[in-house]
């Protein structure tokens, strides 16, 4: 059957209070956004609980279910027949075409589950439950009731135009983007970060991105590497502006003063910091990183700490009591996976110490860090206002 209009249902955003057709209106705009990508033409409007988009031309059914199980906000995708209320029998002649056309095999258990959100409708839902049941048994002999768990839940909505549908394909669930903020998404090459930024989005949080390039050490097969992970995250997230940071000249001064099993946190420190300046500037209100409680030296609870302390903005980690293969399930589900296993190290491998210090005093790297004092806010600020950006979408 060739569907025309989706119901789009919510579950989170029903429980706000008198602000909630802010989220609405919020998901609306996301859903128009990603039907841009579908070729056809398609309205998309809401009313009193209920989002539909319908289709105004032609289109892929496929390419439109894939394209709205990556807006965040929709827990379930509907695709359904909606008919004018034109009385209760020309009701049951067009629930019948519905299972006729949907169900060419008409060999399953049924239930009818009908809602009234139109109270002036002259039946009962319990009345049209069973109205419609006898109707459905009468023309198609081979199915069966089953109340209790039904293989096909038949949907009838009355509202001012009558819903008809009996797919219930899930959605992303979350808020959608653009209802909790902005933040900065520390991203390199690797499994985690990608799916720490897609994890951030989907609670409604527009992302940025940095990206810490070290030429000739990190080659441009990198870099490109990078950005093709934030077009896959921008498929959930929207756009996303990426900012490239020449992190070479910093990494080198670091080497040539720091003790060498500081590097990794040092480094780190300051990237956190470049990340935090730029992060101001795009007016974020936080920081992501993909960091994972022990999975590395600079992961440890102690080198967290360090990292941590340089940074006056909250930092998320919504990876952070993950173990490695949950990140990579998430990973493959969201399509990253593959293009993060790609062999092209990012900077944070290059100056990797034989034996890195796990368990950091920040007394102690404070103390090394004083060996840059001479050199490195100029190479901070150089390192901020030379980023290059790059906008990452679908």
């Amino acid at each position: 059957m060739k569907y025309q209009s989706f119901l789009i249902k919510y579950a989170e955003i029903g429980v706000k209070g008198k602000n909630r057709y802010m989220f609405e209106d919020a998901l609306v705009k996301q859903i128009r956004y990603a039907l841009k990508a579908v070729e056809g033409e398609f309205e998309v409007t809401k009313e009193s609980g209920r989002i539909y988009a319908n289709a105004l031309t032609d289109f892929d059914d496929e390419d439109a279910v894939a394209a709205l199980k990556r807006v965040f906000g929709i827990s379930a995708i509907c695709p359904m027949v909606q008919v004018d209320d034109l009385g209760f029998e020309e009701l049951k002649h067009q629930v019948a075409s519905y299972l006729e056309q949907v169900y060419p095999e008409k060999n399953f258990t049924f239930k009818v589950n009908a809602r009234r959100a139109n109270k002036q409708y002259p039946m009962t839902s319990e009345e049209i439950n069973r109205e419609l049941g006898e109707v459905i048994l009468e023309r198609f002999p081979g199915l069966r009731v089953d109340v209790h768990q039904p293989e096909v839940m038949v949907h009838v909505e009355i509202r001012s135009r009558i819903n008809l549908y009996s797919q219930v394909i899930p959605g992303p669930g979350g808020m959608p983007v653009g209802t909790n903020g902005r933040a900065m998404l520390l991203l390199s090459g690797g499994i985690d970060s990608p799916v720490a930024g897609y994890m951030i989005a989907k609670r409604g949080v527009v992302i940025e991105a940095v990206y810490f390039h070290a030429p000739p050490y990190t080659s441009d097969r990198a870099r490109e590497k990078v950005v093709e992970l934030a077009r896959l995250v921008s498929r959930y997230a929207g756009p996303i502006r990426l900012q490239i940071v020449n992190f070479t000249d910093i990494q080198l001064y670091i080497y040539d003063q720091c003790p060498h099993e500081e590097l990794t946190i040092i480094m780190r420190r300051y990237m956190m910091r470049i990340a935090q300046r730029i992060a101001e500037k795009q007016k974020c209100l936080g920081l992501i990183t993909g960091e994972s409680i022990g999975q590395v030296a600079s992961q440890t609870v102690q080198s967290l700490a360090a990292t941590n302390e340089v940074c006056s903005m909250p930092v998320f980690r919504p990876v952070i009591g993950f173990d490695k293969q949950e990140i990579v399930d998430i990973a493959e589900q969201i399509g990253t996976f593959e293009t993060s296993i790609q062999p092209f190290e990012d900077c944070c491998t290059i100056f990797v110490a034989k034996h890195p210090v796990t368990k950091p005093n920040i007394h102690i790297i404070r103390k090394s860090e004083e060996k840059l004092s001479e050199r490195i806010e100029e190479m901070v600020c150089e390192a901020v206002e030379t980023a290059q950006t790059v906008l990452c979408q679908e």
